[in-house]
């Protein structure tokens, strides 16, 4: 992997209720509008919601499907405080939505959350 891989969750549907969507996701979703360059800066992924979510799982193991969650490049110099290391793959990634906003956020030149 040379870049950083976002995985987010697809709109889903619960039997004859919904559609639903993440609101996690969507405060992401939301920096993007802000920060429309950092999407460049990573690659999308999008998942389904029910688990197991195998390419979450492939990338940080079935202790870590959460999604949103920001898998960081192996070749990444610093890693963020917020960061946390995946016990069965070794991957660094950033599992809180206003965080990974905040990392890209620097990382990209762009908008902040408001602390």
């Amino acid at each position: 992997m040379t870049t950083h891989q976002l995985f987010m969750l697809n709109p889903w549907k619960n039997g004859e209720d919904g559609p639903y969507y993440c609101p996690d996701c969507g405060v992401v979703e939301g920096f993007f509008a802000y920060t429309p360059q950092a999407r460049k800066r990573v690659e999308i992924i999008a998942v389904d919601f029910p688990r197991p979510r195998p390419a979450i799982v492939a990338a940080l193991g079935e202790e870590n499907q959460s999604s949103p969650v920001l898998v960081l490049a192996p070749e990444t110099a610093k890693i963020p405080p917020s960061a946390r290391k995946s016990m069965t793959t070794g991957a660094w990634f950033i599992d809180d939505a206003v965080e990974i906003c905040n990392y890209l956020g620097t990382a990209c030149n762009g908008v902040l959350p408001h602390p």
